[in-house]
């Protein structure tokens, strides 16, 4: 690695003692940390995961989340810890938090952005976030994010999760432990920062008109209940029709496309539904009067479009090698590619990234804006190749 900047991850399963402690040693591979990103499971007891952080990096300015899985070079993993490190002189980090964020999402995402450093020497800058994505839309974060920083400063990073339960997740920041919060690292360094996005999803059947919403609440398509002509549309037996659960497993393969003036989808993953209301939650919002589509994929599609995004991030280095990638992945396209798919997938990241450690984690939704207003995304493989 370039003597000025540095990253490192480190990784410990839930069974082995003091894991919090055993990861971060491994990712601290100089002893200069700008920056630590910690993504864990929710049944670690987070408060001394955090004090066993601290205890070895001292006041590294430090932000994570609870999640739905991790990733690392060597695979995917359930009920671990990930910390990756960055440090050197190429890199200036500020990081920053907003608490109670459902009452005002858009607000909390331009509270946050103004945590990017103002250094010309370090032209290169991106913001990351790690959000609550059952707080509500999450594209009001991208929002509030962009008004504040406009169309030069691309973001990155995803919604937490709680090992699919969907009841509550975690944000972590410095030595606290928060819930509908969002926090964020704004990152700017010497050398490119590079995102790419990819769905691999396609339409299925004929669309329907979203005849009732708001904000991310789906009341009505085609004038019928959103859940009942959802499942409908599906086939689905008769568990999901009354089963939390059991609406949301058939969910995560089968969220709603939203069609775009530019023709391309816009992926929503479907979060649960109101089985008195019969309507449907969504992480992002589904405006009334769209046309919407049950979208689908296969392990093939998913692939591809994981090498598609790896290759997109690593064409912004400019040839430059990465030092790291960081994934931010659907949880949706793990139930997709099944357990042998999920290896292949990581295998990938961990082959286009040349050697470089990986780290990362499945997500609630995905962030990843570097042109235009939206940024939001479901059912995507977002990455972050840091040169």
């Amino acid at each position: 690695m370039p003597a000025d900047r540095w990253l490192g991850v480190g990784s410990c399963g839930a069974a082995q003692e003091r894991a919090g402690a055993r990861a971060v040693d491994d990712a601290l591979i100089h002893d200069d940390p700008k920056l630590l990103i910690v993504f864990c499971s929710p049944a670690h007891d987070l408060r001394e995961l955090l004090r066993q952080i601290r205890e070895r990096a001292g006041d590294a300015p430090l932000i994570g989340c609870t999640t739905a899985g991790e990733i690392t070079t060597a695979g995917p993993s359930d009920a671990s810890v990930v910390v990756t490190a960055l440090g050197g002189s190429g890199f200036a980090v500020r990081t920053a938090v907003a608490t109670e964020v459902s009452g005002n999402l858009r607000e909390a995402g331009a509270h946050v952005a103004r945590s990017l450093p103002d250094r010309a020497d370090l032209p290169h800058k991106v913001v990351l976030l790690l959000s609550d994505g059952l707080a509500g839309d999450q594209q009001e974060v991208v929002r509030g994010a962009h008004g504040v920083l406009g169309a030069a400063v691309p973001l990155v990073g995803g919604c937490a999760g709680d090992d699919l339960k969907m009841r509550r997740t975690f944000q972590l920041y410095a030595d606290h432990v928060q819930s509908d919060s969002l926090v964020a690292a704004g990152i700017a360094s010497n050398a490119p920062l590079g995102i790419g996005v990819r769905h691999g999803c396609r339409r299925v059947g004929e669309p329907m008109v979203v005849t009732s919403s708001r904000g991310n609440r789906v009341r009505t398509l085609d004038d019928q209940p959103a859940l009942d002509a959802y499942l409908k549309r599906l086939g689905a037996s008769e568990p999901a029709h009354q089963d939390q659960e059991g609406l949301t497993r058939l969910a995560l393969t089968r969220p709603l496309g939203l069609g775009r003036p530019n023709g391309a989808d816009q992926v929503c993953f479907i979060g649960g539904g109101d089985f008195a209301e019969r309507s449907l939650s969504c992480i992002a919002e589904v405006p009334q009067g769209a046309l919407v589509w049950i979208m689908e994929s296969d392990a093939r599609s998913v692939l591809e479009a994981a090498e598609a995004a790896c290759a997109d991030s690593l064409a912004a280095l400019g040839g430059r090698p990465p030092l790291g990638m960081i994934a931010f992945d659907c949880i949706g396209r793990r139930s997709v590619l099944g357990e042998e798919g999920v290896r292949s997938e990581t295998d990938r990241l961990a082959a286009m990234a040349s050697g470089a450690p990986v780290a990362g984690f499945y997500t609630y939704g995905e962030i990843a804006r570097t042109r235009g207003v939206r940024g939001f995304h479901n059912h995507t493989l977002a990455v972050l190749s840091v040169g």
